[in-house]
């Protein structure tokens, strides 16, 4: 049986009051992944965490090219709504990539990047055999739109799910799991970017971003492993960037240690803040 209240799209999370904080989910994902750390960051943080566009309740997508540039477009947009010039970004994988190229933009005072996607060359070897591993889950996903909720969310396609995103199964709450594959069951930007994805741009020199960045990295990422995805962060990030290995978890660690992921952003700007008034 699933669960008792539906899930329903969420445009965006907005909650708590302090320091300006976005979040930004992965590819196939939405906000419903950062719902247990915005929790935890909303007595010291404003938590907006929005949904990308063609993603579950995110803008509706428009034609059949998606990009990084283009998602921070929209999420320029949605931070000059909220009158946030800059804010303190946490972001994991596409989501992080997404950070990077807002921190180049000028909108971020800080930058947690979990897991990040675009440590790559494009293109390259290693941004196909992304590419292909995202492309070999279309048909899982077009068969999971077509299957009862009873078999959505089943055991089985729970395991399945959370040995893809994360390494410790039954650390995740039952609800997330359902959310995770609601989102990637909903997401029309799955073939646009998949499509899209040998045009993009490789991320710019990282030596020189003016920030303050601390790249957290899954010991059991399945989706883009350390070796070699990490090797062109942990080269060319600033000396000053923190780099810090998670243990003991997966592609999206949010989902099975939110209190660790919440503690290692909430020190990062708490850190930021406690630099300025050094300064």
């Amino acid at each position: 049986m699933t669960s008792r209240a539906p899930l329903t799209p969420t445009t965006a999370l907005h909650t708590g009051s302090g320091d300006p904080l976005l979040l930004l989910h992965g590819f196939m994902l939405s906000p419903h992944c950062w719902e247990q750390v915005a929790f935890r960051l909303s007595g010291t943080c404003e938590v907006f965490a929005p949904a990308f566009r063609g993603h579950w309740g995110g803008p509706e997508l428009r034609g059949w090219y998606l990009d990084v540039h283009a998602l921070a477009d929209q999420i320029e947009d949605q931070l000059d709504e909220l009158g946030w010039r800059t804010c303190h970004i946490a972001g994991n994988s596409l989501g992080a990539w997404v950070g990077f190229e807002l921190a180049r933009r000028g909108r971020a005072r800080t930058l947690t990047a979990i897991a990040p996607a675009g440590g790559w060359q494009s293109p390259s070897l290693a941004q196909l055999r992304v590419g292909l591993k995202f492309a070999s889950l279309v048909p899982v996903v077009e068969i999971g739109k077509r299957l009862s909720p009873m078999l959505r969310f089943s055991a089985p396609a729970r395991t399945f799910a959370s040995m893809f995103l994360t390494k410790n199964t039954g650390a995740v709450p039952r609800r997330a799991l359902e959310a995770a594959i609601t989102s990637a069951l909903n997401c029309a930007a799955m073939l646009p970017m998949l499509l899209s994805g040998l045009r993009w741009e490789a991320l710019s020199d990282l030596s020189d971003l003016p920030i303050p960045v601390r790249l957290l990295m899954c010991e059991y990422d399945r989706v883009i492993p350390n070796h070699p995805y990490a090797e062109r962060f942990l080269r060319e990030l600033p000396e000053s960037a923190d780099r810090i290995l998670m243990h003991d978890v997966g592609h999206v660690p949010m989902l099975e240690a939110p209190d660790r992921i919440a503690t290692l952003i909430a020190e990062h700007v708490h850190a930021s803040r406690t630099r300025l008034r050094a300064v």
